[in-house]
This record gives C-alpha cells, structure tokens and sequence, in this order.
C-alpha cells in the first residue's frame, strides 16, 4: 500500500481558512476566545473534562475504541484484521492530508490570533494579549486539525465497515486531567461532533479548523474504503 496522500495530498486539502476580516472568523474567533479561554466563565465543568478526555493519543484512543467494538460485533478474524488495517490505513492519510493542509496555509492558532486580534482589520475581533488557552498550545499551525483528520477517518470508516452509523460503542481516555475516564457514544457522528467542540474547549482550535479537518478525513477513508483492502468474492 503507497499512501494515496504522497502522491497527491492536494487532492484532499482543504479550502482556505476564512478571510480575517469575514464574519465567519469573527465568529469563530469569539467562540473560542471565550470558551476555550484557561479563565474562562463560559466553559462549564462538563465542557471542561470533555476537552481533557480528548487529549489522549489520538490514534491510540481511536485504536482502543476500534478493538472494542470489534470484540462485540466482528467475530471473523479475517475481517478483524481487515477493519483494523482500513482505519489505520485511512488515518496515516488523513494525518499526511492535515499536514499538506497546516503548511499550505501555515494560519495561526486561537493564542497568537487572540493575543493580535487588535491588528487583524477585523473590527469585531477584540484582541486580548494575555489570553491563554486551557491547555499548552501546540508548536505548529492550526489549520487543519490533526485530531478532527484521525477521528474523521476513522468514524467514516466504521460506518463504511458497518454499512451504518447508530451503533453504541465505548471511548476510554488515559489523559491524566480528564476526570470522566470512560464516555459511551450512540453513534459514530456522535464522537466525531464531540471532538470538534473539544478542541474549541481546549482553545487551540477554530472550529473551521475542526470542521474542514473532519470533511478531510471522512473523504479519506471513503478513498481508501473505496480502494483497498476489498472484500473476496465468496
């Protein structure tokens, strides 16, 4: 398997990240300006180990929740073997397409965009240069978000295996700040939504950045369904 992404990873970017100046980054500016804040009277409690139950390894969180359904809904050892390698697979994809996509555009995270906010032309854009986000901001661009990529992919892919979404399932966490270790879903949509407000929560995402990353790796996976790995004919 080459991964599609090497040989093309424009084929999957994303559109450019909203104007500074538009009214769709305004509002997402404001939205995680305020709720992503480490000071923030908006997040509630809740809100708040949301985001930290999502600050596991990504891949490894995805992975452990992938073997648990598989034990309770994939007896066959073979089509075991072939969903695990689909999302894997769909995931190294996704991760190189969100890549591709931070470096064209190389646009800045909530932290450096609220702290300048006063500089950016845009006059509903408030700047505030002592904003911190609620957990540490990561070293390299926001858009597109990795984790929205891995959990895209790896979300359409059970419902591509599956040939269906409402299926309950089972997400654990080992980050040491979340307090609720265990979240059930009953749905795929379902964790996939969660985890773009978790990084608006956590302040170091746009919810552009969540959106777009996930619209990435749902069309990944869909390549790669679509592709590989395909089914023997009895």
């Amino acid at each position: 398997f080459e991964p599609l992404a090497l040989t093309g990873p424009a084929r999957f970017r994303a559109p450019p990240p909203p104007d500074l100046t538009s009214d769709k980054y305004a509002k997402d500016y404001n939205e995680v300006k305020s709720l992503g804040s480490l000071t923030s009277a908006t997040r509630t409690a809740e809100q708040t180990d949301i985001g930290n139950f999502w600050t596991d390894n990504f891949v490894v969180q995805w992975n452990r929740a992938v073997r648990g359904i598989i034990e309770k809904r994939v007896p066959n050892m073979g089509n075991r073997a072939r969903l695990l390698a689909l999302v894997n697979m769909a995931v190294a994809d996704a991760l190189i397409t969100s890549w591709d996509s931070k470096l064209h555009y190389n646009f800045w995270r909530p932290m450096t965009a609220i702290r300048d906010g006063d500089l950016d032309g845009n006059p509903d854009t408030a700047g505030d240069p002592a904003w911190q986000p609620l957990v540490n901001n990561p070293p390299y661009p926001d858009y597109t978000s990795g984790a929205n990529n891995v959990t895209g992919a790896t979300t359409k892919m059970l419902e591509l295996f599956f040939g269906r979404d409402d299926i309950a399932f089972t997400v654990t966490s080992n980050a040491p700040a979340a307090i609720k270790k265990e979240r059930k879903y009953r749905s795929f949509t379902a964790a996939s939504s969660q985890v773009v407000l978790a990084r608006i929560l956590l302040g170091i995402h746009f919810r552009t950045a969540d959106v777009e990353a996930r619209k990435q790796g749902r069309a990944v996976a869909q390549y790669v369904f679509s592709h590989q790995l395909q089914p023997v004919s009895n």
